[in-house]
């Protein structure tokens, strides 16, 4: 087992890459240019926050259902996997910051759909009523909510959650844990303050590739460490 700050390191470094310029990244931005950026920030960050123990927590149990061998080369297959995808996502991009307008776009249509439920309820209406509310129930109010089952249904299956359980599986899970709640925090901090001007400046290809290189590493510092064993 890894130490603590080994486990720390890889985890924010590898969450970091992997949240800057992802679908959750810009729901955030878009979702805070339209609500109230606390909101926001609060139910995005809740939804990774829960995201990333659930994923420390199945990365503990795949040692109790596999041995810690196959455990671990799976754990090396999946960097390696990483790596090349996301290498191949970089070069095969084109320059186009497409993916903020596709996310807005998909924003936009949900909120279309829901127009005629939510017609009474107007964005200066929810922020009278915000006032009179307690704190709980500020705390669990519709923009929260939407915020938290974006990130949380964005990010189930997705490639980060999916590293974040080989590394739990792998190195040590306290680690795992602060490292990816710092980086989760950073990056969901810095879509929501940063809104749309951040995201323009975003070089998807740039973030592509260090995050390839970054897993190849991880990949490779992995089966070493099975050789050396």
């Amino acid at each position: 087992m890894s130490t603590v700050v080994q486990g720390f390191t890889k985890s924010l470094a590898m969450t970091v890459l992997s949240e800057i310029g992802d679908k959750t990244f810009f729901a955030a931005a878009i979702l805070a240019m339209r609500h109230p950026r606390r909101l926001v920030l609060s139910g995005c960050l809740g939804a990774l926050i829960v995201m990333t123990i659930l994923s420390v927590l199945v990365g503990l149990a795949a040692p109790n259902l596999l041995s810690r061998k196959w455990s671990h080369h799976i754990t090396t297959l999946l960097f390696f996997g990483f790596g090349l995808w996301s290498l191949w996502d970089a070069f095969k991009e084109d320059g186009d910051d497409d993916e903020f307008a596709e996310v807005e776009a998909k924003l936009d249509a949900d909120l279309k759909a829901n127009a005629g439920a939510t017609k009474k309820s107007s964005k200066d209406d929810d922020d009278l009523k915000k006032q009179k509310r307690s704190f709980l129930l500020q705390f669990f109010s519709p923009i929260f909510l939407k915020a938290f089952s974006i990130t949380f249904f964005g990010e189930w299956g997705d490639k980060s959650q999916l590293a974040t359980i080989g590394l739990a599986a792998d190195e040590n899970p306290l680690g795992v844990v602060l490292g990816g709640i710092l980086g989760q925090a950073l990056c969901t901090t810095a879509a929501v303050l940063g809104g749309k001007s951040l995201a323009s400046q975003i070089s998807e290809k740039i973030v592509a590739l260090s995050g390839g290189v970054l897993f190849i590493v991880f990949g490779i510092q992995s089966f070493l460490s099975t050789v050396e064993a």
